[in-house]
């Protein structure tokens, strides 16, 4: 039997999210656990799998639209199932008239406005057109619509509404914005007269992809980049940064490394040891394990674990859940698992949510030590640098030793000095004394 398939909730505060690419042919068969759509969310690109089998009767959106949560994208049917009157049957499922669903309005990626910052946008004195249909008081909005319009500094009450039913859709607030940067223009004087360019020989356009000069290139931003750099401004802006630094010595955790790795079907890696000294600590310090809401400090039972992966797309960092009950070598399995999926784009949503800390190690690059920003809302982020070879003083005595830098970032908000301490001298003491690690 016919039935709708909806955008899912791809994060649990996204309001909308773009169908990047269908998995599957309208009119194919597909079975269960099969990848029906891709779809592009502010973390990650990911697939969204069938729950059971079946045909894919109509695609609702092309791909690179973005999508209300919750709204349908898709007829499915049972496997073999046919229809003829496609326009009957959604109806019969409430979609929308037969000419609406095909003619669905287009919600391009968002992309970030060039519009003067807020103390430059005149405000605009517009009303709302007289044909504009009764909204009984209610001004509805597209999520997308809301966040220009605050970004550009205009009343979402101000605008005209040109979508369905008089909603406020994103052309409507560009189009405010347009007329705002031309009323700005025509109270500056005008530029002096620019002398006719000498006609020079034409030379091959750069593709869209990639503009620029001759001595640089331009990669436009993906939504993916524009989402990093967005949580990552955000993060250094509203979070109350604090930085504690330790060097730790590494000989005995190497020397445990190897001896498990001879032994061992799953080959394990410093940083599945260093992962694992993160859940010792934060259950010896459990005051760590929080994050900040807005009415509480929202203290965890379980430790879950971001762990960076970068991608050629960007950064993403699955969470690792429950591994303070987890042996090394699950924490060694899970981990490959995550960055095998991150890197051919196969993680789901739930793999990206949660966690109150990310552990970073760039050590394989060489980097001796970095700090690193805050993922909210999480409350600290542990950033590793490479093993290195130190003289170190024992018992009196200069000595060679190979030693790790670390550098924890803490939100001060839910974290105070004193905690944050405490817990970076559990994670040292796991990391010199292994053996607590496998026990």
């Amino acid at each position: 039997m016919a039935e709708l398939f909806r955008m899912p909730a791809v994060a649990a505060d996204a309001a909308t999210a773009v169908l990047s690419a269908w998995q599957v042919a309208e009119g194919a068969s597909f079975t269960k656990d099969d990848a029906l759509v891709s779809i592009e969310t502010d973390k990650a690109e990911v697939d969204v799998s069938a729950e059971r089998d079946g045909v894919l009767l109509k695609a609702l959106y092309e791909a690179g639209v973005e999508i209300e949560v919750g709204d349908p994208i898709a007829v499915l049917g049972t496997a073999g199932e046919q229809t003829g009157d496609l326009d009957a049957l959604l109806v019969e499922l409430g979609v929308a008239a037969p000419a609406e669903a095909r003619q669905a309005v287009r919600r391009d990626v968002p992309e970030e406005p060039a519009v003067p910052a807020p103390s430059a946008a005149p405000a605009l004195p517009l009303a709302p057109a007289s044909g504009e249909p009764d909204r009984g008081g209610r001004i509805f909005s597209s999520p997308l619509a809301r966040r220009l319009a605050r970004e550009a500094g205009l009343g979402i009450e101000a605008l005209t509404g040109t979508g369905p039913g008089g909603r406020i859709v994103r052309r409507d607030v560009e189009a405010a914005v347009a007329v705002a940067a031309g009323r700005a223009q025509a109270t500056e004087p005008p530029a002096p007269p620019v002398p006719a360019p000498v006609p020079q020989a034409t030379t091959p356009a750069a593709p869209a992809s990639a503009a620029g000069t001759g001595d640089h290139e331009d990669i436009p931003h993906t939504r993916m980049r524009r989402a990093i750099a967005r949580r990552l401004t955000e993060s250094k802006q509203h979070t109350p940064h604090f930085y504690l630094r330790a060097t730790c010595a590494v000989d005995e955790l190497l020397a445990l490394r190897q001896r498990i790795n001879a032994v061992s079907p799953v080959k394990i890696s410093v940083n599945d040891l260093l992962i694992k000294a993160v859940a010792t600590a934060h259950t010896q310090v459990p005051e760590m394990n929080a994050v900040w809401q807005p009415d509480a400090v929202r203290r965890f039972r379980t430790v879950d674990v971001s762990v960076a992966i970068a991608t050629d797309t960007g950064l993403v960092t699955p969470v690792l859940r429950g591994i303070e009950n987890l042996s090394v070598s699950a924490i060694a399995t899970r981990t490959r698992a995550f960055a095998e999926r991150a890197r051919s784009g196969r993680l789901v949503p739930a793999d990206l949510e949660g966690g109150s800390i990310t552990v970073s190690n760039l050590g394989m690059y060489g980097v001796e030590e970095f700090a690193a920003i805050i993922n909210p809302p999480q409350a600290a982020i542990l950033a590793i640098g490479a093993a290195r070879d130190e003289a170190v003083v024992r018992d009196g005595a200069v000595t060679a030793a190979k030693v790790l830098g670390v550098v924890l970032s803490v939100d001060h908000r839910p974290v105070d000095g004193a905690v944050a301490a405490r817990w970076l001298a559990a994670f040292t003491e796991a990391v010199e004394n292994p053996v607590r690690l496998v026990v």
